[in-house]
């Protein structure tokens, strides 16, 4: 056979080959398949804290020392301590939390464990008390609550200051901080 006609015959065999190539895999599209998809977006309200009523323990006298609780519901009680109802209006601290409606959110405490005094820098220490009702908790602390579905909830803080037998005349402060975050 001669090299011209041997080209030939190559090349129809390459041009079959290409069209049968092509018409295997060129024409993949009626194999293909699409489908779409909407895409949504729900921006919520960022959650807030505020506070609406400091914890207060008011007067009292040492006596022979122990402890002053005012529990979540703002009632004030003593162990060994004197207390003093001149002058004196105990309350329990209130957080008004706001956010999305039936949201869940975690709560952390911080701040002080002791009350100082600034003139003697004489302290008592701070056990915290909290939770959501002001149902009058005397022990525990509250770290999670769920919104209502209007988006708000209270947060309630009471405490018991361990006062000692000595225990220097002043007016003992400190701070505490609630700080809550969507779960």
């Amino acid at each position: 056979m001669n090299s011209s006609a041997f080209i030939r015959k190559n090349f129809r065999l390459t041009v079959l080959a290409s069209v049968v190539a092509l018409g295997a895999f060129g024409a993949s599209s009626s194999f293909a398949a699409s489908a779409t998809t909407n895409v949504s977006s729900t921006v919520i309200e960022p959650i807030a804290i505020t506070k609406s009523a400091d914890l207060v323990f008011g007067k009292f006298a040492p006596g022979a020392g122990g402890s002053v609780t005012v529990d979540t519901a703002g009632t004030r009680s003593a162990t060994g301590a004197i207390l003093s109802t001149v002058g004196s209006s105990p309350t329990a601290a209130k957080f008004d939390v706001t956010g999305d409606n039936d949201a869940t959110y975690s709560i952390t405490w911080g701040g002080v464990t002791e009350l100082t005094d600034s003139e003697s820098t004489e302290t008592m220490a701070l056990t915290k008390i909290s939770d959501l009702t002001a149902g009058g908790a005397t022990t525990g602390e509250v770290d999670a609550g769920v919104l209502s579905a209007t988006g708000a909830q209270s947060i309630y803080l009471g405490g018991t200051l361990t006062v000692g037998g000595t225990q220097a005349a002043g007016t003992y402060t400190g701070d505490v901080t609630a700080t809550v975050e969507y779960n």
